[in-house]
């Protein structure tokens, strides 16, 4: 969809691939509407990803209403929290880049408490401010990583920057680790962010209940996300031409 070739399999089937290594994306429906066609950076990120996953309830139900093709949706949410429920991360196994220090340091707590994760100061980076579009690079948190050599690396960003910041890693690491935008999902689970219960996300309202909680924030961008539908209804398969 929209040249983005997204994974439609069951969430152990994507778990299974992401620890075979490279970069694992998993593009919000206001992303999508809003950065592929207007920011090369991110559109090369998602479509050189190597694993592409359907986050967006709104692209899968159209896909099914409009290509009567179904799209087995796999969220952020769902994905890290199945993630970090089987996989068993020892001390030095996984690099995590947060968004600033009070959220660093809630996720933290959180993965030692909830998931017994007992994360070193040294596996957590603190991310500077990233330009909003265009091709992304950070040689700061380049070198941490190559001294470091994590089997997998969370990072826990924005949508747009996320998949710029993966490529760039992806194309720059010398080893090759399973890169994951895993996005807001950890704010999820720690409590930074609103609370999404299981049977919400699984019925596509995750937005529903970010919307109620903060309207001023989040209502403006999935009012956005509503741009998606157009893209889709236009291009279907094909990737939206650049704006020039």
């Amino acid at each position: 969809m929209l040249g983005v070739s997204f994974f439609n399999g069951f969430l152990d089937e994507a778990i299974k691939r992401c620890r075979e290594g490279g970069l694992v994306v998993i593009p919000s429906g206001p992303g999508l509407a809003c950065d592929l066609p207007n920011d090369r950076a991110y559109a090369e990120a998602v479509q050189r990803a190597d694993l592409a996953l359907p986050d967006s309830g709104l692209m899968a139900l159209w896909w099914l209403c409009f290509r009567f093709e179904r799209i087995n949706r796999i969220s952020g949410y769902a994905f890290l929290k199945a993630m970090l429920e089987q996989e068993e991360f020892e001390q030095g196994t996984s690099f995590w880049v947060m968004p600033d220090a009070d959220q660093s340091e809630a996720n933290r707590r959180w993965l030692k408490e909830e998931m017994s994760i007992d994360l070193d100061l040294e596996d957590i980076y603190e991310a500077p401010f990233y330009e909003r579009q265009g091709p992304l690079s950070d040689p700061i948190l380049l070198e941490r990583l190559k001294d470091r050599r994590p089997s997998y690396i969370f990072v826990n960003l924005g949508s747009g920057v996320q998949e710029r910041l993966g490529l760039y890693l992806k194309d720059n690491l010398p080893h090759d680790p399973c890169i994951i935008g895993s996005g807001a999902a950890l704010a999820f689970l720690s409590g930074q962010q609103v609370g999404i219960p299981m049977w919400a996300d699984k019925f596509f309202l995750g937005w529903l209940f970010r919307c109620i909680t903060n309207p001023r924030r989040f209502v403006p961008r999935y009012w956005r996300a509503w741009k998606l539908v157009w893209l889709l209804f236009r291009h279907g398969r094909r990737c939206p031409p650049p704006v020039s």
